[in-house]
Protein backbone atom coordinates (compact mmCIF):
# COMPACT_ATOMS: atom_id res chain seq x y z
CA UNK A 1 0.00 0.00 0.00
CA UNK A 2 1.52 3.52 -0.78
CA UNK A 3 3.14 6.01 2.05
CA UNK A 4 5.24 8.66 2.10
CA UNK A 5 8.45 7.23 1.09
CA UNK A 6 10.82 7.02 4.41
CA UNK A 7 13.73 5.08 3.04
CA UNK A 8 14.95 1.58 3.79
CA UNK A 9 17.69 1.98 5.85
CA UNK A 10 18.99 -1.18 5.16
CA UNK A 11 21.92 -2.84 3.38
CA UNK A 12 21.74 -3.37 -0.71
CA UNK A 13 21.94 -7.04 -1.47
CA UNK A 14 25.49 -6.43 -3.18
CA UNK A 15 26.45 -5.13 0.39
CA UNK A 16 26.34 -8.32 2.28
CA UNK A 17 28.18 -7.00 5.15
CA UNK A 18 25.57 -4.77 5.78
CA UNK A 19 26.31 -1.21 7.98
CA UNK A 20 29.10 -2.21 10.73
CA UNK A 21 28.85 -0.63 14.36
CA UNK A 22 31.59 2.25 14.77
CA UNK A 23 33.49 1.82 17.47
CA UNK A 24 34.57 5.59 17.24
CA UNK A 25 37.96 4.65 19.07
CA UNK A 26 39.60 2.84 15.89
CA UNK A 27 38.51 -0.50 16.90
CA UNK A 28 37.37 -2.50 14.09
CA UNK A 29 33.83 -2.90 12.87
CA UNK A 30 31.60 -5.45 14.49
CA UNK A 31 30.52 -7.69 11.97
CA UNK A 32 26.92 -8.63 11.27
CA UNK A 33 24.65 -11.02 12.96
CA UNK A 34 24.05 -14.21 10.97
CA UNK A 35 20.72 -14.62 10.00
CA UNK A 36 21.08 -18.57 10.01
CA UNK A 37 22.23 -18.84 13.50
CA UNK A 38 19.71 -19.05 16.65
CA UNK A 39 18.21 -21.84 18.93
CA UNK A 40 17.87 -24.96 17.44
CA UNK A 41 19.45 -28.12 18.11
CA UNK A 42 23.16 -29.64 18.27
CA UNK A 43 25.02 -32.52 16.95
CA UNK A 44 22.89 -35.41 16.59
CA UNK A 45 22.91 -37.76 19.63
CA UNK A 46 23.13 -41.55 18.93
CA UNK A 47 23.56 -43.23 15.62
CA UNK A 48 22.83 -41.64 12.64
CA UNK A 49 19.60 -42.15 11.08
CA UNK A 50 19.62 -43.72 7.55
CA UNK A 51 17.91 -41.20 5.58
CA UNK A 52 18.99 -39.74 2.47
CA UNK A 53 17.21 -36.11 3.62
CA UNK A 54 19.51 -35.72 6.17
CA UNK A 55 22.69 -33.36 5.95
CA UNK A 56 25.71 -35.39 7.52
CA UNK A 57 27.61 -31.97 8.22
CA UNK A 58 24.14 -30.52 10.48
CA UNK A 59 23.89 -34.34 12.10
CA UNK A 60 27.83 -33.75 13.31
CA UNK A 61 27.33 -29.98 14.28
CA UNK A 62 23.84 -29.04 15.06
CA UNK A 63 21.29 -27.13 13.19
CA UNK A 64 20.59 -24.17 14.29
CA UNK A 65 18.51 -22.66 11.17
CA UNK A 66 14.78 -21.18 11.78
CA UNK A 67 13.55 -24.08 10.49
CA UNK A 68 10.15 -26.02 11.69
CA UNK A 69 11.66 -29.34 14.18
CA UNK A 70 10.19 -31.17 11.47
CA UNK A 71 13.03 -29.97 8.87
CA UNK A 72 15.75 -30.63 11.78
CA UNK A 73 18.83 -31.71 10.06
CA UNK A 74 17.59 -31.88 6.49
CA UNK A 75 19.40 -30.65 3.67
CA UNK A 76 18.24 -27.66 2.01
CA UNK A 77 17.51 -29.32 -1.26
CA UNK A 78 15.55 -31.72 0.54
CA UNK A 79 13.14 -29.03 2.24
CA UNK A 80 12.59 -27.11 -0.98
CA UNK A 81 11.92 -30.25 -2.69
CA UNK A 82 9.07 -31.00 0.15
CA UNK A 83 7.60 -27.67 0.40
CA UNK A 84 7.16 -28.01 -3.39
CA UNK A 85 4.80 -31.09 -2.61
CA UNK A 86 2.37 -28.84 -1.12
CA UNK A 87 2.78 -24.98 -2.31
CA UNK A 88 -0.21 -23.22 -2.00
CA UNK A 89 -1.54 -22.21 -5.63
CA UNK A 90 -1.22 -18.24 -4.51
CA UNK A 91 1.98 -16.10 -6.22
CA UNK A 92 3.19 -12.67 -5.01
CA UNK A 93 4.34 -10.38 -7.43
CA UNK A 94 6.56 -6.77 -6.00
CA UNK A 95 7.50 -3.99 -8.50
CA UNK A 96 11.35 -3.31 -7.95
CA UNK A 97 11.99 0.03 -8.12
CA UNK A 98 13.89 1.54 -5.26
CA UNK A 99 15.71 -1.04 -3.55
CA UNK A 100 12.56 -1.16 -1.03
CA UNK A 101 13.76 -2.86 2.36
CA UNK A 102 10.04 -4.06 2.24
CA UNK A 103 10.89 -6.87 -0.39
CA UNK A 104 12.27 -8.47 2.28
CA UNK A 105 9.75 -8.55 4.85
CA UNK A 106 7.09 -9.59 1.67
CA UNK A 107 9.36 -12.68 0.51
CA UNK A 108 9.53 -13.80 4.00
CA UNK A 109 5.65 -13.55 4.74
CA UNK A 110 5.75 -15.88 1.39
CA UNK A 111 7.63 -18.57 3.07
CA UNK A 112 5.36 -18.64 5.81
CA UNK A 113 2.81 -19.03 3.81
CA UNK A 114 4.53 -21.51 1.04
CA UNK A 115 3.08 -19.77 -2.03
CA UNK A 116 3.97 -21.18 -5.51
CA UNK A 117 6.29 -18.30 -6.47
CA UNK A 118 7.61 -14.45 -5.71
CA UNK A 119 8.01 -12.31 -8.73
CA UNK A 120 10.16 -9.60 -8.72
CA UNK A 121 9.40 -7.11 -11.59
CA UNK A 122 11.91 -4.37 -12.34
CA UNK A 123 15.37 -4.12 -10.78
CA UNK A 124 17.19 -7.80 -10.78
CA UNK A 125 18.68 -7.35 -7.45
CA UNK A 126 16.62 -6.94 -4.31
CA UNK A 127 16.78 -5.74 -1.13
CA UNK A 128 17.46 -9.55 0.98
CA UNK A 129 17.79 -8.48 4.26
CA UNK A 130 14.34 -8.38 5.79
CA UNK A 131 13.92 -12.15 4.18
CA UNK A 132 16.42 -13.58 6.84
CA UNK A 133 17.08 -15.92 4.00
CA UNK A 134 13.66 -17.40 3.93
CA UNK A 135 14.16 -16.52 -0.56
CA UNK A 136 16.50 -19.91 -0.23
CA UNK A 137 13.29 -22.32 0.37
CA UNK A 138 11.21 -20.42 -2.14
CA UNK A 139 10.70 -20.02 -6.08
CA UNK A 140 11.63 -16.40 -6.97
CA UNK A 141 11.04 -15.28 -10.32
CA UNK A 142 12.71 -12.20 -12.04
CA UNK A 143 10.76 -10.10 -14.40
CA UNK A 144 12.29 -7.08 -16.48
CA UNK A 145 8.67 -5.72 -17.45
CA UNK A 146 5.32 -6.10 -16.54
CA UNK A 147 4.39 -7.47 -19.50
CA UNK A 148 7.01 -10.14 -18.82
CA UNK A 149 5.47 -10.85 -15.65
CA UNK A 150 1.66 -10.99 -17.28
CA UNK A 151 3.35 -13.48 -19.37
CA UNK A 152 4.45 -15.45 -17.29
CA UNK A 153 1.22 -15.50 -15.15
CA UNK A 154 -1.05 -16.22 -17.84
CA UNK A 155 0.64 -19.15 -19.04
CA UNK A 156 0.24 -20.31 -15.59
CA UNK A 157 -3.43 -19.73 -15.45
CA UNK A 158 -2.98 -17.08 -12.56
CA UNK A 159 -4.57 -13.89 -12.03
CA UNK A 160 -3.41 -10.68 -11.50
CA UNK A 161 -4.95 -8.55 -8.25
CA UNK A 162 -3.29 -5.60 -7.24
CA UNK A 163 -3.30 -4.33 -3.50
CA UNK A 164 -3.35 -0.31 -3.27
CA UNK A 165 -5.66 2.19 -1.62
CA UNK A 166 -5.71 3.61 -5.30
CA UNK A 167 -9.04 5.12 -6.92
CA UNK A 168 -11.49 2.16 -7.88
CA UNK A 169 -10.18 -0.33 -5.84
CA UNK A 170 -12.79 -2.02 -3.46
CA UNK A 171 -12.45 -3.30 -0.02
CA UNK A 172 -10.11 -6.36 0.94
CA UNK A 173 -12.83 -7.68 3.45
CA UNK A 174 -15.55 -8.83 1.76
CA UNK A 175 -13.71 -9.98 -1.45
CA UNK A 176 -13.31 -13.67 -2.22
CA UNK A 177 -10.09 -13.46 -4.23
CA UNK A 178 -9.20 -16.32 -6.52
CA UNK A 179 -7.94 -19.48 -5.59
CA UNK A 180 -4.75 -19.22 -8.39
CA UNK A 181 -3.77 -15.82 -8.23
CA UNK A 182 -1.43 -13.31 -7.69
CA UNK A 183 -0.79 -10.63 -5.52
CA UNK A 184 1.09 -7.66 -6.44
CA UNK A 185 2.36 -4.77 -4.46
CA UNK A 186 3.95 -1.75 -5.45
CA UNK A 187 7.38 -0.42 -3.71
CA UNK A 188 6.49 1.80 -0.81
CA UNK A 189 5.94 5.43 -1.43
CA UNK A 190 4.91 5.62 -5.22
CA UNK A 191 2.92 2.10 -5.09
CA UNK A 192 1.41 0.56 -8.29
CA UNK A 193 2.29 1.89 -11.58
CA UNK A 194 -0.35 2.85 -13.66
CA UNK A 195 0.69 0.24 -15.83
CA UNK A 196 1.15 -2.53 -13.57
CA UNK A 197 -2.66 -1.59 -12.18
CA UNK A 198 -3.74 -2.13 -15.83
CA UNK A 199 -2.47 -5.28 -16.14
CA UNK A 200 -4.82 -6.38 -12.83
CA UNK A 201 -7.64 -8.01 -13.02
CA UNK A 202 -8.62 -6.18 -9.94
CA UNK A 203 -7.60 -4.01 -7.40
CA UNK A 204 -8.20 -4.07 -3.83
CA UNK A 205 -7.44 -2.23 -0.32
CA UNK A 206 -7.42 -2.94 2.90
CA UNK A 207 -9.80 -1.42 5.26
CA UNK A 208 -8.55 1.32 7.58
CA UNK A 209 -10.00 3.24 10.52
CA UNK A 210 -6.86 5.30 11.37
CA UNK A 211 -5.52 8.85 11.05
CA UNK A 212 -2.75 7.35 8.12
CA UNK A 213 -4.04 7.12 5.13
CA UNK A 214 -1.62 3.84 4.12
CA UNK A 215 -0.13 1.00 5.62
CA UNK A 216 3.46 -0.27 5.55
CA UNK A 217 4.10 -2.56 2.20
CA UNK A 218 5.08 -5.38 4.69
CA UNK A 219 1.95 -5.12 6.73
CA UNK A 220 -0.24 -4.87 4.09
CA UNK A 221 1.32 -7.88 2.07
CA UNK A 222 1.10 -10.21 5.26
CA UNK A 223 -2.67 -8.91 5.99
CA UNK A 224 -3.68 -10.06 2.08
CA UNK A 225 -1.48 -13.20 2.04
CA UNK A 226 -3.26 -13.91 5.62
CA UNK A 227 -6.94 -12.74 3.81
CA UNK A 228 -6.36 -15.38 1.13
CA UNK A 229 -5.24 -18.01 3.22
CA UNK A 230 -8.80 -18.20 5.67
CA UNK A 231 -10.64 -19.36 2.69
CA UNK A 232 -8.01 -21.16 0.63
CA UNK A 233 -5.37 -22.22 2.87
CA UNK A 234 -6.94 -25.81 3.77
Amino acid sequence: MRRPSTGSGGPLDDDPSGPGKDAGDGAAAEPPADPTVGPGVGPYAGPWPDDPRLDPELLATGDRRNVLDRYRYWRLDAIVADLDEHRAPLHVAIQNWEHDFNIGSIVRTANAFNVSAVHIVGRRRWNRRGAMVTDRYLHVEHHADVASLVAATTAAGVSLVGVDNLPGAVPLEPVELPRSCCLVFGSEGPGLTEEMVAACERLVAITQHGSTRSLNAGAAAAIAMYHWSRRWGS
